[in-house]
């Protein structure tokens, strides 16, 4: 997967980046969303339930970025 562009919604303003597919820790399909001013880092993945969790990243961290993430993978297509 190329590296897709996508937003997170902060807590002043929107927070621009790019998305792309690692292997992470196991995880075989993990996605990483890194701000273009480099200040947030979020590592996403399934869990063994097959939900959609953080697995690593930077702090301060918003609980409801995982799903704006998973959200804009749906509308691209690229989660399954």
């Amino acid at each position: 997967m190329d590296m897709i562009e996508a937003t997170l919604t902060g807590s002043d303003s929107e927070v621009p980046g790019t998305v792309r597919q690692i292997g992470y820790d196991g995880f075989d399909n993990a996605y990483e969303f890194t701000s273009i001013d480099g200040t947030l880092q979020l590592v996403i993945a399934r869990d063994e339930d097959g939900h959609w969790v953080r697995v690593a990243g930077s702090e301060p961290y918003f609980s409801g970025w995982v799903d704006e993430l998973v959200e804009q993978l749906k509308v691209l297509r690229v989660n399954g």
